[in-house]
């Protein structure tokens, strides 16, 4: 079976951290024994001609083609896929991962070939804390409407956002919730850390209109009214971190919390193996891959109840707070602070499990074959 990869979102030689869980995808099912070629196209203003550049990842063959602004999006599009059926032939079906005018082959492959194709969708825009899809033109909601009404499954990563999209008028003939893969490293066995201070983590991309890291840094100021027998880090990087920074000095956190910037995902790794809680204040969500990697070490959370979160955390595994009401968050990571010993950290481990390779890969190979062989 040859499944080719379509996305909006891909590590490439410029970011190696976006659409990462994308490529986590792609590899789950390269382990089931698919043959996986990921197209990704890049506008590129640092070059004047197109350049097509192939390479293999952990079993995954990724064509890149990154092009200047005199070439256009739809010629480097041909020219990838030219690429990719010359050599390895036409796929026998499509992933379009995030819903986008990447969609354009697959609906023409399935109208001209029948050539099945699925959505895997990320995007936090149909959510009505975003809400980035309402502002769109016609047009644009109409193709990606289109597309959407053709696939023969429509995969979100959370149940909210499948609502979210329902809401925005799409439809589909199947749905079905996809978790997000977690790293075999996150699951390894390590020493549990104990005593006093005790180490709060925090995961995000530093961007303050959905992760609301200012209102978690107040937080820890309250909190620091409290006890003092804690420390956080913070793991990341991104738009508005060196103003959150700055923010923290500004509260007086410089001695409680540490930023480390961005880690690649083996130190997030080893940064979370010394940590007894963690803790994510976001506004929006969809399915937050660092609340499934920190279940998969048996970590237990402090969240906002919003977005694929809830259908996450139980109350086996921690707690969840109100959107924005700094105040709760501050009281119940004090609460949990006091009652980490009360948790089981295998139980949650187990939870986890769900979000590895085996897992996650299976479950889509069983959907590839329905859509196949329908």
């Amino acid at each position: 079976m040859h499944v080719l990869f379509l996305s909006q979102w891909y590590p490439h030689r410029y970011d190696a951290m976006l659409g990462l869980f994308v490529r986590k995808h792609a590899q789950a099912v390269v382990r089931q024994g698919v043959d996986v070629t990921v197209l990704y196209l890049h506008h590129d203003e640092h070059i004047r001609k197109e350049e097509l550049v192939e390479q293999m990842t952990d079993g995954v063959r990724e064509v890149y083609v990154y092009y200047p602004h005199t070439l256009g999006y739809l010629k480097a599009y041909r020219h990838g896929y030219q690429y990719i059926k010359r050599k390895w032939g036409r796929p026998d079906l499509c992933q379009l991962n995030i819903l986008s005018k990447n969609g354009i082959l697959p609906l023409y492959l399935w109208k001209r070939f029948r050539t099945p194709y699925i959505i895997i969708e990320h995007w936090s825009g149909y959510l009505p804390m975003n809400r980035s899809h309402a502002i769109l033109g016609g047009w644009h909601k109409r193709l990606m409407q289109l597309i959407c009404r053709n696939a023969q499954a429509v995969m979100p990563v959370s149940k909210s956002l499948q609502q979210a999209m329902q809401e925005c008028g799409f439809e589909c003939r199947r749905w079905q919730v996809i978790q997000n893969v977690v790293d075999d490293f996150f699951y390894k066995p390590y020493p549990r850390p104990t005593g006093k201070p005790i180490e709060i983590a925090h995961v995000s991309c530093f961007e303050n209109k959905s992760k609301n890291i200012k209102g978690l840094l107040r937080s820890i100021k309250e909190l620091a009214t409290l006890r003092s027998d804690f420390h956080v880090t913070m793991i990341g990087t991104g738009i508005d971190f060196d103003q959150d920074v700055a923010y923290a000095q500004q509260l007086g956190l410089s001695t409680l919390v540490t930023f480390t910037g961005e880690l690649q995902p083996e130190q997030v790794c080893q940064a979370l193996q010394s940590s007894q809680l963690f803790v994510l204040f976001s506004n929006y969500e969809n399915a937050p891959v660092v609340i499934s990697e920190s279940l998969a070490m048996g970590i237990p959370i402090v969240a906002t109840n919003v977005g694929g979160i809830p259908e996450i955390v139980s109350s086996d595994c921690g707690r969840l707070v109100s959107v924005g009401n700094e105040q709760e968050l501050t009281q119940t990571m004090n609460e949990m602070m006091n009652q980490l010993h009360q948790y089981d950290h295998e139980k949650i481990k187990a939870v986890g499990h769900k979000y590895s390779f085996k897992e996650v890969g299976q479950t889509l190979i069983k959907i590839y074959k329905d859509v196949i062989f329908e």
